[in-house]
């Protein structure tokens, strides 16, 4: 019988590495969607005044 030991360390180690990718993939997609929020919001605050305005 050959001996099934697992290394959890390795396991630990590839998990790590894993979630550092993810996280660092993640960030920056976070920083585009700020921006875009702010602009549709800005334009939807604009349309609402010019509603008003006009009105």
């Amino acid at each position: 019988m050959s001996d099934q030991h697992i290394d959890p360390a390795g396991n630990t180690q590839a998990f790590r590495a894993f979630a550092q990718r993810s996280e660092q993939e993640s960030t920056p997609q976070k920083s585009r969607l700020l921006p875009i929020i702010a602009i549709v919001a800005a334009i939807v605050i604009i349309g609402v005044a010019a509603f008003l305005i006009l009105r």
